[in-house]
Formats: structure tokens, sequence, C-alpha cells
């Protein structure tokens, strides 16, 4: 059952979206629907109808594109299965994953999975997820320099200070040539297993919110897509180096306590998130790559 307010669910069919062809879902009962978790009932014939007669469901998610895509499933698909959203945003990755664990959230949708595993070993999480949603590529970017050839020797290149993300970047640093890092280090590479660095670059590892501020300060930074994409910088157009999605281990997907994992609501959610729908809309909305589907 969903956590969130120690409430107690009663699963009631309702239909399942027309257009979609999803199965139906449970409605849930909340004992305290101002809580934000799961709500009123659906009514005797199992029609999805008012606000009140949806199951809610509190989701945390990074504003872009993360938020985007939860509004676009609230607007356009979620009534019609059963279900509606309160989105909470934030702007770090730390609180989205507390928030989930102390029961203020009941999924959240924001992070990839090495990321995920990380902070599941460090802090003891009894979370799981679904699969991935869409990939972010990350990218090189710079107000000083127009291309990797114009970067000098001894530059100050940008690098998140996030563990779980910091091997990411050097892989995109390592794609180009720019340096080597120790393959046996795999998702846990950082500044210190860079076995070769031949233009004599100095990491400053910076929070990846900080990255965009500083960007003018440094010579260039490995910035993540959604801070960037924030910041209005599109990787496949303003990036010096661009990650390359086909493959990509870093597909974004929603989180959720383990004790959840039958909940109707948040298999719906799901399946809304990687329908055909929202597929298009992430295809048509950032169409020039800085946003790929991973489904």
């Amino acid at each position: 059952m969903l956590k969130n307010s120690r409430r107690s669910l009663l699963a009631l069919p309702v239909v399942a979206a027309l257009t979609l062809g999803l199965a139906a879902c449970g409605a849930e009962e909340n004992s305290n629907p101002g809580n934000g978790g799961a709500s009123e009932n659906a009514d005797d014939n199992g029609a999805a109808g008012s606000d009140d007669e949806l199951t809610v469901v509190k989701i945390g998610a990074s504003p872009t594109p993360h938020a985007e895509i939860l509004e676009f499933v609230d607007a356009e698909l979620a009534a019609d299965a059963g279900i509606k959203l309160e989105i909470e945003t934030y702007d770090d990755y730390v609180l989205p994953n507390r928030a989930l664990f102390e029961g203020d959230l009941d999924a959240n949708f924001f992070q990839h999975l090495p990321y995920f595993e990380a902070q599941v070993e460090e802090h003891g999480f009894e979370f799981d997820h679904f699969p991935g949603i869409h990939i972010e590529p990350y990218a090189l970017y710079s107000t000083q320099h127009d291309a990797i050839a114009d970067i000098p020797e001894g530059a100050k290149i940008g690098v998140t200070n996030d563990p779980a993300n910091q091997a990411r970047t050097l892989k995109l640093l390592a794609q180009e040539d720019l340096i080597e890092i120790d393959e046996s280090a795999g998702d846990e590479a950082s500044v210190f297993d860079v076995t070769s660095n031949p233009h004599n670059f100095e990491f400053v590892e910076l929070a990846p919110e900080q990255l965009v501020h500083s960007l003018d300060d440094l010579d260039a930074a490995v910035i993540n897509g959604n801070f960037a994409l924030e910041a209005d910088l599109n990787p496949v157009k303003d990036g010096l180096i661009v990650e390359d999605g086909e493959n990509n281990p870093y597909a974004n997907f929603v989180a959720f306590r383990t004790e959840d994992a039958d909940s109707e609501a948040l298999k719906t959610l799901d399946e809304l998130l990687r329908s055909d729908a929202t597929r298009d809309f992430i295809s048509d909305k950032w169409d020039s790559g800085e946003i790929i589907p991973a489904f």
C-alpha cells in the first residue's frame, strides 16, 4: 500500500484509458485525503469521475524535464486511467529520496540506476523502481571556447561532485580521448581514477546544480541534462561533446518504496509514462535530441 500518511487502501476497479488500452487500475480509498496520498473511491460502475473519485499519487520530480512529463500525463491521460498526480518539484538530488523514505511522497521521478543503487546502498532505503522512461544526454559546455580544440592546456573543467554521476562525466571526456580512466573502476570511477590527462586539465568538483552557475568561471563543464535544460542549454546545439544515447544505462525512472510494489495506482502511472502518447510528447517537445525516450 502507499505509505503516505499510513493510510489503508481498498482497491476497486476503474475503467482503463480508452486511448491507451491500459488494464483497469484500482481506485484506492484514503482515510486522510488531505495528506496528498490516495483519495476517494470511484463510483459503483468503475468510471473515473471527479477529482474526489480519483486515486491521488504524490510524486516528487526535478522541474525539467521530469515534472513537465508528469504534467502532460496528469493533464492528458491520468483521469481516464483513474489517477490524479500531485507533483512536488525538487532542485537537488538528495531530498526526493529522503521524502520518499519518510512517506511524504508516494514515488519520485528524477534518477537513474547508478545513482539509485548508490543511494540505496548508502542509506539502506527499501526502494524499487520501474523501467526507464527517458535519457538526458550529458554534454560538455563552454562560454569561453567554441570547440574542443580551443580548450587550452591546464584548463579548468567543471565536473559533478556526485559520486554516482562523476563516472558518467569522466566517460564523456574519455569518449573524445581527452582523458583516460581506469576501466576497472566502472561506474564508481572518480577523478582519482584518471590514468592519463595529456592536457593537464584541472578538475573542479562542484554540486551538479552549481555547474551552470559557475560556467563563466570555468573553461568548460560537463553538466547534467536537466540542469542544462533549466538554463536553456541544448546538448545537441550548445554542447562541445554530447553523450551517446544508444544503450545508455542512465535512463531515468519512477522509484517507490518496496512495500508499495503492488500498488495499482503506481503501476498505472508507470504505464502512462511509458505509453505511446508520452513517447510522442517527449519526442515532439524536445525534438532536437536533448531528451530521448528510453522505451
